[in-house]
């Protein structure tokens, strides 16, 4: 995910000044997840600092405790001005090879969690004894048909990402066009 599809993907931005103090939602959080998930999952961060941060994600009240918990893993880059808008000059095959990476960072954290619980439960359930029905078959049979759906939805997910970015796109210029008037 790069710094533009991330910033981009806020309704709010939480670099922005205004922004900074305002609340933020669990999907707010759970795009800073997104992020540091992928980097545990190729190697940029260890698994004791993905659970510092996750933690720190997880206990985050406002946007602008966010953007620190990714500043060495998302590159800082000066913000697209207002008034252009962050995707005002994508092109639909750029939309779509967001749209793919979006997937695949969709794929990429179904297969973590899939991996993740299941060492967790399976290593709680033999410790505690490992008698009795095996629960921890529920979770990963639950986990792995989320792997199965983000897998065999590709299309779907990305046709519905690429409708999300045209529609956002088309709200900003007209935005954009109702703050500046009409062309000249």
């Amino acid at each position: 995910m790069s710094v533009i599809d991330l910033w981009s993907s806020f309704p709010l931005d939480p670099r922005e000044r205004d922004h900074v103090a305002l609340r933020a939602s669990d999907e707010d959080r759970e795009r800073i997840t997104a992020v540091l998930t992928a980097a545990f999952a190729d190697g940029r961060i260890e698994r004791d600092e993905l659970d510092e941060r996750m933690t720190v994600v997880a206990q985050a009240r406002t946007l602008g405790e966010l953007p620190p918990l990714v500043a060495d893993l998302v590159p800082v880059r000066p913000r697209t001005p207002r008034t252009s808008g962050a995707l005002g000059g994508m092109s639909a095959e750029q939309m779509h090879r967001w749209a793919v990476d979006q997937w695949a960072d969709q794929r990429r954290s179904a297969v973590f969690l899939l991996l993740s619980t299941s060492v967790l439960f399976w290593g709680l359930w033999l410790v505690l004894g490992g008698d009795g029905f095996p629960w921890p078959a529920v979770v990963s049979a639950l986990a792995l048909l989320n792997v199965a759906r983000v897998t065999a939805g590709r299309d779907q997910i990305v046709r519905d990402e690429v409708r999300r970015l045209e529609k956002k796109q088309a709200r900003q210029q007209r935005w954009t066009r109702g703050l500046l008037g009409p062309p000249t």
